[in-house]
């Protein structure tokens, strides 16, 4: 393989500053060069691929055909530079951290208390916490940017083991302005008539919901698509909607008379929410004792329901 020729990261930089930024001046000042070295480095990437990658467009500069290949190719290359960084650091710090990555439910609603309990449990380790979809989870725990997961889908991929954390459903609900209020069972046709405010595609209970609907044969009006909870959970309280939110997340609304669910004739939708890490971190102390906090809770809450 030729490695001579191989463009230089500062000129990928560059180009990258250049495109996003909107020009040669503004990528100077941002990467705190002169215009003449930024003007070199394009020149040398240029160079390098044997192929003009920007032209002259009028008073602006645009990306050539080329100039697009190697602009994406350049996003990849630094995103991955970055990433890679991070990862060093990591190792670095020691083992006494851990990279934990949950849904953006689980991060809501159940990551703030299990992060208190650990750090009174544990206070000689330290968990670097962060939300996200499944999938970007999934990519980042294989990978090795992330050391656990918690997730509301099961990740499919040989290096992901995962173990069952907690039984979940997901709920229709509804708030006190909603004319179903003092209604207790909905049938399946009646669905179709309401007005719903549900997460977000990518989300995995949107996804949950999505296939268990499918299933059956039904679709829902949905009015809008929201990528908070929370955010939902206010919206029952002062509009007229409907929405399927996880139990875990609308239980103490539904106890205190904030929300009430509406239970549908022919559809429950239960599902697992899992642990989630890989092959590499099985030997990882603070993974280890995360998990054990997050079993004991699983058990005390157990205990709680046949109590």
């Amino acid at each position: 393989m030729e490695y001579k020729n191989l463009p230089d990261m500062n000129a990928l930089a560059t180009l990258r500053a250049v495109v996003e930024l909107g020009g040669v001046d503004q990528a100077a000042r941002a990467l705190f060069v002169g215009q003449p070295a930024v003007t070199k480095r394009l020149r040398g990437l240029e160079a390098s691929y044997g192929m003009a990658l920007m032209q002259r467009k009028g008073r602006r500069l645009a990306l050539t055909p080329a100039g697009e290949r190697v602009y994406a190719y350049a996003r990849l290359v630094l995103d991955h530079q970055s990433a890679l960084l991070e990862d060093l650091a990591y190792l670095r710090e020691g083992a006494d951290r851990l990279r934990l990555e949950v849904t953006f439910a689980i991060g809501e609603h159940l990551l703030p208390e299990l992060l208190l309990s650990f750090d009174e449990r544990h206070p000689e380790y330290r968990i670097e916490s962060r939300m996200g979809y499944t999938r970007r989870i999934q990519t980042r725990l294989a990978t090795g940017l992330a050391d656990l997961a918690l997730l509301e889908q099961a990740p499919d991929h040989p290096d992901i083991l995962v173990q069952k954390w907690l039984n979940d459903e997901l709920v229709l609900v509804c708030g006190p302005n909603h004319p179903l209020w003092g209604r207790d069972q909905l049938g399946l046709d009646e669905l179709t008539l309401q007005r719903f405010v549900l997460r977000e595609p990518q989300s995995s209970m949107r996804a949950t919901l999505d296939a268990a609907l499918a299933e059956l044969g039904i679709t829902v009006p949905v009015s809008m698509e929201v990528g908070s909870t929370d955010t939902i959970v206010e919206m029952l309280g002062r509009g007229r909607y409907l929405s399927f939110l996880p139990r875990f997340a609308v239980q103490e609304d539904l106890d205190k008379g904030a929300l009430r669910q509406l239970r549908v004739q022919g559809l429950h939708i239960s599902r697992t929410l899992w642990i989630a890490r890989t092959r590499a971190n099985l030997d990882n102390p603070v993974a280890e004792a995360f998990i054990r906090l997050l079993r004991a809770r699983a058990d005390e809450g157990q205990g709680t329901r046949a109590g």
